[in-house]
């Protein structure tokens, strides 16, 4: 989670993106263009990857322009930028994290879960298939990397503790956001804060053999990775347009898992510059993801008051929030 803070490779790709964010800034809410079709900024979680498929097979199929909608898919700066811009209506809609928009609620940030991507965690606690970490447990008295984010640190002890180990005998060690070359170079034995869809793959491309722990087996409550996220004050104004986005979404969606190859092949003739794609690393990753995205019976999106309660009631006992959140305030039915 919180992955954008690892986007910034290097100094002109960070004034890029500022000129993005300066560019998101004059683009609000109920906009008509001049076909009256309405205009909706929609701000990526990170840079293009297999987890925007259904997004751009939606554009590519013409299912936002057959909802009366045109729609711009950007790039923010950071997570926190993107929450920030759709709460103060400099942008419609948003990708972002279960866990980021009860904490963002509890800071007073008037946001809001339109539905749920990512229906369970890609964030895992990834360790080398050595033979000696069988479990969480067996971390104890190990080197665990991570990005310097509490709130990794808070997944990993009560995974372990769930296991039956010490988290205070845990040992963690920083490594910013240089998780692979941490692996590889074995300055750790394990690491958190890397995706299943992404880290993992990477890193058994260069050959390690790895296990990863969901943190949802080991006493972490199920949550949904990846949100798309409104501000309260939009839904009031701009419901209709939001909800006509979701459906649109969900028929790119409802494409990209019967034509994969086709879908995904969109996604790479639009990819980003800055960030050239794997076409095998994404087609894995899509692989990994749609089994994740899909909402069984449910319509695409749906969500649970259960599953915001559950994560809330978490957050609030590792100290990761202060103040009281309220799930059914945290979510919509669109």
């Amino acid at each position: 989670m919180f992955r954008l803070r690892s986007l910034k490779k290097g100094t002109s790709f960070y004034i890029a993106l500022v000129l993005v964010l300066i560019g998101v800034t004059g683009c609000g809410s109920n906009k008509q263009t001049g076909s009256g079709e309405t205009e909706l900024t929609v701000l990526l979680d990170w840079y293009p990857n297999a987890v925007h498929t259904f997004l751009y097979a939606a554009e590519e199929q013409g299912f936002f322009e057959e909802a009366g909608l045109k729609v711009n898919l950007q790039t923010p700066a950071g997570t926190n930028d993107a929450l920030k811009l759709v709460a103060t209506g400099k942008a419609d809609l948003a990708l972002s994290y279960q866990m980021q928009v009860a904490i963002s609620r509890s800071e007073g940030i008037p946001i809001v879960s339109v539905g749920a991507i990512v229906r369970h965690p890609l964030n895992q606690l990834m360790v080398l298939d050595s033979g000696e970490i069988q479990s969480p447990k067996d971390l104890v008295g190990k080197k665990i990397g991570y990005p310097s984010i509490p709130l990794d640190e808070a997944i990993v002890d009560t995974m372990v503790k769930s296991d039956g180990g010490d988290p205070a005998k845990l040992n963690y060690v920083d490594v910013g956001w240089d998780l692979i070359p941490a692996m590889t170079t074995k300055k750790v034995d394990a690491i958190i804060g890397g995706y299943i869809n992404h880290e993992k793959l990477l890193l058994e491309k260069e050959g390690e053999k790895l296990i990863a722990f969901d943190p949802s087996r080991y006493g972490v409550p199920d949550y949904y990775e990846l949100v798309l996220t409104a501000s309260e004050d939009g839904l009031k104004s701009n419901s209709d347009a939001i909800k006509k986005f979701m459906e649109a979404a969900a028929k790119g969606q409802e494409y990209t898992a019967s034509h994969p190859d086709e879908a995904l092949q969109i996604l790479l003739d639009k990819q980003d510059e800055q960030f050239p794609l794997d076409a095998e690393i994404e087609r894995k990753s899509l692989d990994i993801l749609l089994p994740l995205m899909d909402a069984g019976m449910e319509p695409f999106g749906s969500q649970s008051e259960k599953s915001w309660s559950s994560i809330i009631a978490w957050l609030k006992e590792q100290g990761q929030i202060k103040q009281d959140v309220n799930a059914e305030q945290a979510f919509r039915h669109l």
